[in-house]
């Protein structure tokens, strides 16, 4: 069975630091796009970084510079590092697999993210 499991949030100040970690089972990882989404209360779920299953990277502009989002094919598991937090960063974290090739795509569970000023 398919499952994309989400751990690593919490709360923090701002300027420190959060990894989020979407560990993944039942899938052929290898194939997977993956990425990581977010949702702040009355706002609709925006994407705010991928990175293709060649290892292609890409990140929403208002992250650049601050959030890394790799991935360790080993472990099936992608990684969201998130630096110098704001207090607009606020939101619950989803994480996404898509194996476009065959139309196949998972979301995992949401961590709550939340940064405090």
């Amino acid at each position: 069975q398919a499952q994309l499991v989400v751990s690593g949030g919490g709360l923090v100040q701002v300027g420190e630091s959060l990894r989020l970690s979407c560990a993944a089972s039942g899938i052929s990882f290898l194939h997977y796009d993956m990425a990581w989404y977010r949702q702040a209360p009355g706002r609709q779920r925006e994407l705010v970084a991928s990175i293709s299953h060649g290892h292609k990277t890409n990140y929403t502009h208002s992250v650049k510079g601050r959030f890394t989002i790799s991935r360790d094919n080993a472990q099936s598991t992608v990684y969201l590092q998130m630096n110098s937090l704001k207090p607009e960063d606020t939101a619950v974290y989803y994480c996404h697999g898509a194996w476009v090739a065959i139309r196949l795509q998972y979301w995992g569970q949401g961590t709550q993210v939340t940064v405090s000023s």
